[in-house]
């Protein structure tokens, strides 16, 4: 990588950083020479179980990060539902969160340092910086203080940043400037999370690992997605670990691929879906907050039914979530839609579509 980096130098080419190309705005389509990081830079290249840090290379797809920390009962909290491919540097790029956020936060909260190259050949790392080794880096010149001088930032409109910044649990776009003041340690790395920029390739982020909680899993079904919405205050009093939402479209799709249908079939009925997690020390202590959540959500009101499942029925009915990117792409029959409401309701065995298909005319 360094020498790519310096032979693009050389003649002015520009660079840009690809993880898994499991992005969907178009991150890694660029008139530029692509790094593609999960070839070859795929390597664990520590796994702290006493710590729970791992110092890896960005490269390396989540699920193989996870599955070698889960040997320690420690995860990766922030997985997409593209874990089985998505890579841990496009992660950082995007500042990723995936369904379990809730548990462990946003990629940018796991990441503790960054070891970076610079378009100039500087390779540096980043990460916490106490305010008198800041100043002392500023004092020496150089590369590393251009990159480092985001302290005037922090200086000139900290108290904007603390009124103004947005603060939301996915707010994943952009600059992490809150994470520049004082109170955060003037954290470069988790600063420049998200910036989805191909001018910093990552060689070895070093992350953070979250014990593996034992789980319960239950899915609340609804008339429609709107009312699921309304719910998720509701459902977050609970303190889940995970949570996601989807509407009865995606089931429709899946059905009329034939994906994964006897995992649908799992669903409650309903046109949007809650799939709620709940995490303990021991399964039974997660069975016990799953089962009392369930006999709560009965109570929500007759718009609402509840499903709870075991661990295998959990992975089938998250399958049913993951398809989503597949499942709602070029979906045959579906060129024009007539009608409103839900898509489909459930009878014993089967579920039967409501719309109207209007196939296009083969004379146009």
């Amino acid at each position: 990588m360094v020498a790519t980096v310096a032979a693009c130098r050389a003649v002015g080419a520009p660079v840009l950083s690809r993880g898994g190309g499991t992005s969907l705005a178009g991150q890694c389509c660029n008139v530029a020479v692509i790094l593609d990081f999960s070839k070859y830079m795929h390597a664990i290249l520590e796994l702290d179980p006493v710590l729970k840090f791992a110092r890896v290379q960005p490269g390396i797809v989540l699920d193989r990060l996870r599955d070698a920390a889960e040997e320690h009962d420690l995860t990766f909290a922030p997985d997409p539902a593209t874990h089985s491919r998505c890579t841990l540097g496009g992660m950082i790029g995007n500042n990723s969160c995936g369904v379990h956020a809730l548990m462990g936060g946003k990629d940018g909260r796991q990441c503790e340092s960054l070891d970076i190259l610079l378009y100039d050949g500087t390779r540096l790392t980043v990460g916490a910086t106490p305010e008198a080794e800041l100043q002392a880096i500023i004092a020496r010149g150089g590369a590393k203080p251009d990159l480092f001088r985001a302290g005037r930032i922090r200086d000139t409109y900290s108290d904007l940043i603390r009124q103004r910044f947005p603060k939301i649990p996915r707010r994943v776009s952009g600059y992490n400037l809150d994470e520049l003041l004082p109170e955060n340690g003037f954290n470069v790395a988790r600063a420049l999370v998200a910036r989805k920029a191909p001018a910093l390739p990552c060689c070895k982020p070093t992350a953070h690992s979250s014990t593996a909680p034992s789980i319960g899993a239950c899915v609340l079904g609804f008339a429609d997605p709107f009312i699921a919405a309304d719910h998720v205050p509701l459902v977050l009093k609970y303190k889940p670990i995970g949570l996601e939402g989807f509407d009865g479209l995606l089931v429709e799709y899946m059905l009329r691929k034939n994906l994964a249908v006897d995992d649908v079939l799992l669903l409650p009925q309903g046109c949007g879906f809650l799939l709620c997690e709940f995490g303990a020390d021991s399964a039974e202590q997660a069975d016990t907050i799953a089962e009392e959540f369930t006999q709560a959500g009965l109570g929500f009101g007759k718009t609402c039914t509840v499903r709870r499942y075991s661990d295998v029925e959990a992975r089938r009915v998250w399958h049913v979530r993951e398809s989503a990117l597949g499942a709602t792409v070029f979906v045959p029959g579906f060129h024009t839609l007539s009608g409103r409401g839900c898509p489909f309701r459930r009878t014993p065995g089967c579920w039967v579509p409501l719309v109207k298909v209007i196939e296009p005319d083969r004379n146009e």
